[in-house]
């Protein structure tokens, strides 16, 4: 799959499936210096992903500075064609000042067997 380049980062699309509602997510940063996967409220909240009164809130703490998520199970994310079914993602405000809708963390990229590319802007999945 192609990476795109906006402000020197890669980017890819996504698509996360959850209780069978589905929504394709532009503007995802592939990040080997994020542990985890978080995406926007925002965006998940159109296929009815939002905080339950039994979630627990988490701090995680970045370059940018400290963030507070809730966590949820998706029942796959999907990169291009490969998938990860029963997937934990964080769900966050995203506002770090630029367009984007998430980020592809470590945790994804680890369970994926992920070979990133960039001499060719590619990333491919081995697993």
């Amino acid at each position: 799959m192609r990476l795109q380049l906006r402000d020197n980062l890669p980017f890819v699309g996504i698509t996360v499936v959850h209780q069978r509602r589905k929504i394709k997510i532009p503007n995802i940063l592939v990040d080997t210096g994020s542990g985890g996967t978080i995406l926007s409220a925002d965006v998940l909240s159109k296929i009815g992903i939002v905080p339950q009164p039994e979630d627990t809130l988490h701090t995680i703490f970045g370059v940018g500075g400290s963030e507070v998520v809730f966590t949820r199970t998706v029942d796959e994310l999907k990169v291009g064609t490969y998938s990860v079914k029963q997937f934990e993602i964080e769900i966050g405000g995203m506002d770090y000042g630029f367009d984007i809708q998430g980020i592809l963390g470590m945790d994804f990229l680890t369970s994926a067997g992920a070979k990133i590319d960039l001499a060719s802007l590619e990333i491919e999945f081995t697993r």
